[in-house]
């Protein structure tokens, strides 16, 4: 998998700023067409422990 930038650092997945997560799954954020990243959201995110 490329190198993934990712901010969230909640997450579990998130190392140093990169995914690091065996896939990524990214959805509409609620709605039937995405125009914006703000319409999408990453379904991948676990809460770190």
């Amino acid at each position: 998998m490329p190198n993934i930038k990712c901010s969230v650092t909640e997450c579990k997945w998130n190392n140093d700023v990169v995914c690091h997560a065996p896939m990524i799954q990214v959805d509409r954020n609620g709605s039937s067409t995405a125009d914006t990243s703000d319409q999408t959201k990453c379904e991948t995110f676990k809460m770190k422990s």
